[in-house]
């Protein structure tokens, strides 16, 4: 396992550990900057598969954090990355918003509800009932059932409110059927992530604020692996679990350097 000081490309978390509520946590600006002073490859990760990597680099943005599109990876773009692998050109039928629906056609898929080869459920706030029925058809007659991520609730300022994992179930619930989830905990996510930036998981650094989705990930992928305490988990939560990262931090502001780079460069 790569101590810190061999890690060579970053995966980080963004609610919790860049961002909470739209605002830049302490250091996440002067991280992000670090990591292009230093020529450092790293993605934004989120299982949040509702927005573009267009539409997320413009609300970080208005948030006070520089992340170009190509920097972000969302379970949207690893489920389209995974689908293309496994049946290029197929077909779905998607439950989900511009993120999920923009990648799996950027993918080269075609969205129908006649016998599609895929279900795809992915996070909304617009799910019918209608769709909910189509999508419980089709995979009682044989489309392969896949979520881009498992949440099964996601946080509101009015307080939490039903996700992917919710609607999933639902699905689950009448077709006996379980889904293949894409997004973390699977490591698949962090795995789709390393090629995209054609890294290495033994000198690539993961940074998240949960243990049961970034942490576990992170270590079943062969990562080192930080936990920030600046989203949900505290010391009572971390006891909870037979795991543990390799390091915990009080938030990213920790992992700025000290004292100043020095480029190779004349």
């Amino acid at each position: 396992m790569a101590r810190r000081d061999e890690i060579e490309c970053w995966l980080t978390d963004m609610d919790g550990v860049l961002v909470h509520e739209n605002r830049a946590l302490p250091g996440a600006a002067e991280l992000l900057q670090q990591w292009r002073d230093e020529g450092k490859p790293y993605l934004v990760l989120t299982n949040n598969s509702i927005y573009t990597p267009r539409d997320l680099s413009a609300r970080l943005r208005a948030s006070g954090l520089e992340v170009p599109e190509e920097a972000i990876w969302t379970s949207a773009l690893a489920t389209a990355s995974f689908l293309k692998s496994q049946m290029p050109g197929g077909s779905a039928f998607v439950i989900g918003e511009a993120g999920i629906t923009t990648a799996l056609h950027e993918a080269g898929f075609i969205m129908t509800d006649t016998d599609p080869d895929y279900v795809v459920v992915g996070e909304t706030r617009n799910y019918s009932f209608e769709a909910i029925t189509r999508a419980i058809r089709l995979i009682s007659a044989g489309a392969r059932f896949i979520v881009t991520n498992p949440d099964a609730t996601g946080p509101s300022a009015e307080g939490p409110m039903p996700a992917t994992g919710a609607v999933a179930a639902l699905i689950t619930k009448a077709t006996g059927m379980e889904p293949y989830v894409v997004g973390k905990p699977n490591p698949m996510m962090f795995r789709s992530a390393l090629n995209r930036i054609g890294a290495h998981s033994e000198n690539t650094g993961m940074i998240g604020d949960r243990m049961d989705t970034d942490v576990v990930a992170g270590i079943e992928a062969g990562l080192h692996t930080i936990l920030v305490l600046t989203g949900i988990s505290d010391q009572a939560e971390i006891e909870k679990y037979p795991f543990r990262p390799d390091e915990i931090l009080s938030g990213v502001s920790e992992l700025l350097r000290t004292e100043p780079f020095e480029s190779d460069e004349i």
